[in-house]
């Protein structure tokens, strides 16, 4: 059967025929036991064994397995967990500082057993792995005469560095179990051995975090992103599973068997709409409700009749809707996902801070200025944890030695500051009853100041309370014209488009992918003394007046300022979130080790000596600024 559905103007015809899954791919997923309730665990034995809850706010975030037990869940008022478990311990979870911290501790393990840099952060508490290298590697190293004592290398330059395993079965659970005859033919199949030593692999690294950091988890282990993520949940905590595909129905059994809703990447209104199409009804969509989709299974959904990739793109269609959703869904109900597990970076493409305020939204200037300079403090935290690495090629003057912080120094930098916030309707005593709860959001961005990147001379708290003076509250009154009133909901913080910085020893073209400014500055002298030629001959002291000298020492002092600091695209008028900020090129070789010259001025601002045919762009320059 075919149909043909219209978009853009354009028919499109699409095969209702299953799609093709690409099986090339050996991909784990890692999904970490009660995270949240585990940090706090790790950080206080005591706590384990215990009914251990995290709040925020007056919400239960989450529980361990022990408070679950006794019938608390997660997402409860505190109130009601209380109530349904009296001795349960409860933390204060709003500071997500220990999380990610946790977090990063342990991808950057996971990343160090990757080949090929593709290991993906899901929030902070799974990963993906792609290990399809790893895996052919070890594949080619299979001894068929001694499957039950072989080794899995971990590297190709070390072929000691490694772990025994039993090769002629799988490790941790396998989804549908196999039969005895299953076992023989297993052995017969390349694709069933490249998941059994993944499995391996999954089992050692699950048994590795477990035992050198205190984190237990549970895998998944498939051919690609959604298989490995359902894989995960079928035997979970402190379990792992495999889905082989030893027969064609295999998978899609496996996908038929799951709710709608359950199938990651099919969100609550995606979800309902096609619950709604199937079962002929009409529902009013609650963004946070889990049930949203939970009443047909995938089966259901594949076998209505007429549906089709084509059917879902004209189930999905509304204003705003993504093009190609149907087939990307249709491809999901399959288990089919091609997409790849983005390659790891130390780097984070934005940093985000926000907090909610449902139960009792902000509505005076004072609170605005008050939660926005804590978002900000929290925000410049968070820049100068993910953001920098300590400089090893630092000043060398005694000064410097005798602190007791380390210098930093950029890795990367943000150049765009959003501000996203999201208002409740406002109750009215008389008139029409309030408009239905909005969770959409409402954003402003500009370039981010320059002096956010200032590591040298002001502290996180000084330079968030700049941020949010200078920045965040122009931008909160372009959102917001009212003077008052505005039952704020949400306030959110963004720092976006990333720029990477040289790192020691790295050039322009290295893979920082900019210019380590700061050490062309300290290292100029040694590296131009080779070429230059020192005049010995006295000098009369009275040809040096006070004031040259002064000058000339004030420009040395200003240069060694300048290589501390980040250059950063000059501020530019207010962008919306599409809008890309321009950028000045500032290139600093250019007038890098000359002296300044009798037809330039200096700027009275920023004390740069500036041409004369430049000083009018400028000035305009920190007019923009200001």
């Amino acid at each position: 059967m075919r149909t043909a559905a219209l978009t853009s103007g354009l028919t499109k015809t699409i095969a209702a025929r299953p799609p093709k899954r690409n099986d090339d791919r050996v991909i784990i997923h890692f999904d970490y036991d009660c995270f949240y309730a585990s940090v706090f665990e790790n950080a206080n034995p005591s706590l384990k064994g215990l009914p251990l809850g995290v709040k925020q706010k007056s919400i239960l975030a989450t529980c361990n397995y022990a408070a679950r037990a006794r019938g608390v869940k997660k997402l409860q008022l505190i109130s009601e967990a209380q109530k349904t478990c009296p001795d349960l311990v409860i933390i204060n979870g709003e500071d997500l500082t220990p999380f990610r911290d946790a977090s990063k501790r342990l991808w950057s393990f996971l990343r160090s057993h990757s080949w090929n840099g593709r290991v993906e952060r899901l929030g902070l508490d799974e990963v993906f792995l792609d290990v399809t290298d790893i895996v052919s590697y070890n594949q080619e190293l299979l001894n068929w005469n001694a499957l039950r004592d072989s080794f899995f290398q971990l590297s190709r330059q070390d072929p000691e560095r490694g772990f025994s395993f039993d090769a002629s079965g799988f490790f941790g659970c396998v989804e549908p179990k196999l039969d005895p005859e299953d076992v023989v033919s297993m052995l017969d199949n390349p694709l069933c051995i490249r998941l059994l030593l993944a499995s391996h692999l999954a089992g050692y690294l699950r048994h590795k975090l477990e035992e050198d950091f205190g984190y237990t988890s549970s895998g998944g282990v498939s051919t690609n992103k959604v298989l490995a993520k359902l894989a995960g949940s079928v035997n979970k905590p402190k379990n792992q599973t495999a889905l082989p595909g030893l027969h064609e129905y295999d998978i899609q059994n496996f996908m038929d068997g799951h709710k709608l809703r359950q199938i990651p990447g099919i969100g609550s209104r995606i979800a309902q709409l096609i619950q709604d199409h199937v079962l002929s009804t009409t529902t009013e969509v609650d963004p946070h409700s889990m049930d949203n989709g939970s009443g047909v299974t995938v089966r259901e959904v594949r076998l209505h009749p007429g549906m089709s990739a084509d059917m879902l793109e004209r189930i999905l269609d509304r204003p705003g809707a993504e093009r190609g959703s149907g087939e990307k869904v249709w491809n999901f109900l399959h288990g089919v996902d091609p997409s790849e597990v983005k390659e790891a970076s130390d780097v984070p493409t934005q940093i985000s801070i926000e907090d909610t305020y449902m139960s009792k939204p902000l509505n005076q200037p004072a609170e605005i200025t008050r939660e926005l300079r804590a978002l900000a403090t929290s925000l410049v935290r968070r820049m100068r944890v993910d953001l920098t690495a300590i400089d090893e090629d630092g000043p060398t003057d005694l000064a410097s030695q005798h602190q007791e912080q380390p210098q930093l120094r950029w890795i990367a930098y943000p150049k765009t500051l959003r501000l996203s916030t999201r208002c409740r309707p406002k109750l009215q005593a008389t008139g029409p009853p309030p408009l239905p709860e909005s969770y959409t959001r409402s954003s402003r961005s500009q370039p981010l100041p320059t002096f956010v990147l200032n590591l040298k001379d002001e502290s996180v708290e000084a330079v968030a309370e700049r941020l949010a003076s200078e920045a965040l509250l122009p931008l909160f009154r372009r959102l917001h014209t009212e003077r008052q009133g505005w039952n704020l909901a949400l306030l959110n913080i963004c720092v976006t488009n990333m720029v990477m910085v040289a790192g020691p020893g790295e050039s322009g073209t290295g893979p920082g992918g900019g210019r380590n400014i700061a050490r062309m500055f300290r290292t100029q002298e040694d590296k131009l003394r080779e070429w230059t030629v020192y005049d010995t001959t006295p000098v009369p002291y009275s040809t040096i007046s006070p004031s040259t000298s002064a000058h000339a020492t004030g420009d040395i002092a200003n240069k060694e300022e300048e290589g501390d600091e980040m250059l950063d695209s000059a501020p530019t008028e207010d962008l919306e979130d599409t809008t890309e900020p321009a950028a000045v090129p500032v290139d600093p070789d250019d007038g890098a080790w000359g002296e300044e010259e009798d037809d330039s001025h200096r700027c009275e601002l920023c004390g740069h000596a500036i041409p004369v045919f430049a000083m009018l762009a400028h000035e305009r320059f920190h007019s923009i600024e200001d």
